[in-house]
């Protein structure tokens, strides 16, 4: 009777202090595929304690996120709370909270909901969007990074139809219908080819004062090509089926102002047009109390091999924040993709265990590149595998489906999706046109 009582006490904590000694606590800043899949691995080592912390409850898939902005799949299919992710998980605890700054001489992360005292941190609260300095474009824009950025991207689009529908004259119904999408690449490709579909298929069907939503779309770049980090195929299908649609393509130049209605570009031209979509850059989330010399382009965090922050024993950083530059295939470090994220998070989660029982790791992160793909419009996809392998259309397609379902978190997120997505191409006739939450700024 007493023994069974005993390990209980022990199992829920009572007794926790009998091993403080040896019982680490890891805090892990970033509930995103890097701190996620770190975790996932971590936590089966239930001798030390695992804190999430984030400022939303729930982990979400960002290269969905865009249909999500054109209303064509709900914001639940892309999301998981992650109580419920950790169910079951005795040493994982979360702490809803915004990072505002880490106190390495007293081992201490602070957040505005509280401080927590660590044993070791691992940063992995990925990029924000880069607006390259311009005030009134980050003001005014619309970025699209997490999921309060997609439902305000939804509700100004669809606000914006409406009032076109009512406008008085040509001049005010082109001004609500136009958008700009600043950023040719995956993000910018994907959310004109998704515009361009809609206002093919559903603006004569439900908006017949508006007629045409597809000649209204503007795509802008600095680069002379779309999707640039991708293969010449890749680039030259995105250009040819988006212009098919019936997407204004803009090459070789850039976003420079937005103010009063009007996006001003690089040569001197304007456009009238209330959304402005500012897919254009990244940089990374600010990280306080990390030195300046551990800190290298784009704000990202300077890591060794083992992803340990340079200059620093204690401190890691993995998924999009990190710059590794010592691997052979990547000496500028590796690209921002959620498949070095994962990587990353799953091997720290090895190594770690084995820094805190005083052994030295024997793996050091080297990318395993599984290629790069976009969708560009209904059953239109470009696929690079390698640099030999390109594939593009219905196939590409299938493959960017299924690659994009398959790691969603929870059975319930992929069923639901699947189905959704399916019904939805097939008819369609998307129903999540619901003008729920107005944007703040209107």
């Amino acid at each position: 009777m007493i023994l069974p009582l005993f390990s209980r006490l022990i199992k829920f904590g009572m007794f926790n202090n009998l091993s403080m000694s040896t019982r680490k606590r890891i805090v892990v800043l970033g509930g995103g595929f890097a701190g996620v899949n770190f975790i996932k691995k971590f936590s089966k080592n239930t001798q030390h304690e695992v804190v999430l912390i984030d400022q939303n409850n729930y982990h979400f898939f960002p290269p969905l996120l865009y249909q999500v902005s054109t209303a064509f799949i709900e914001a639940s299919n892309i999301s998981y709370p992650f109580r419920r992710m950790f169910q079951g998980k005795e040493n994982v605890r979360f702490h809803l909270g915004k990072f505002l700054h880490i106190n390495q001489a007293e081992k201490v992360v602070v957040t505005d909901t509280g401080e927590l005292s660590y044993d070791y941190v691992v940063f992995a609260m990925g990029t924000k969007t880069n607006y390259f300095g311009m005030e009134n474009i980050k003001n005014n824009s619309l970025p699209m990074k997490t999921i309060d950025d997609a439902l305000v991207m939804r509700n100004r689009i669809l606000l914006n139809m409406e009032r076109a529908v009512q406008a008085k004259t040509l001049a005010e119904k082109e001004k609500h219908l136009n958008i700009v999408i600043a950023g040719g690449g995956p993000t910018g490709v994907e959310v004109a080819g998704m515009l361009a579909e809609m206002g093919l298929k559903l603006a004569n069907k439900e908006y017949p004062e508006v007629k045409d939503l597809k000649t209204n779309l503007y795509l802008v770049d600095a680069m002379p090509v779309l999707l640039q980090p991708m293969s010449k195929k890749s680039q030259d299908e995105a250009y040819d089926v988006l212009s098919k649609l019936g997407v204004h393509i803009v090459l070789n130049t850039a976003v420079k102002d937005y103010d009063n209605g009007k996006v001003i570009f690089s040569d001197g031209s304007e456009i009238e047009t209330e959304v402005l979509i500012w897919a254009s850059g990244v940089v990374s989330q600010d990280v306080t109390g990390i030195s300046e010399e551990s800190l290298g382009r784009g704000k990202r965090i300077l890591v060794d091999p083992y992803n340990k922050v340079i200059g620093t024993n204690n401190i890691f950083a993995i998924g999009d924040i990190a710059l590794e530059m010592s691997d052979s295939d990547f000496p500028n470090g590796h690209p921002q993709l959620a498949q070095v994220a994962i990587q990353q998070g799953s091997l720290l989660a090895k190594n770690l265990e084995l820094i805190i029982n005083n052994s030295t790791p024997k793996t050091v992160f080297r990318y395993n590149d599984k290629g790069s793909m976009a969708i560009i419009s209904k059953y239109k996809a470009v696929v690079d595998l390698n640099k030999n392998t390109f594939l593009k259309g219905f196939f590409a397609w299938i493959i960017w489906l299924f690659i994009h379902i398959i790691p969603l978190i929870g059975f319930r997120n992929k069923a639901k999706l699947l189905s959704n997505w399916l019904w939805s191409f097939i008819t369609n006739d998307p129903t999540l046109r619901l003008i729920i939450r107005p944007d703040d700024k209107d």
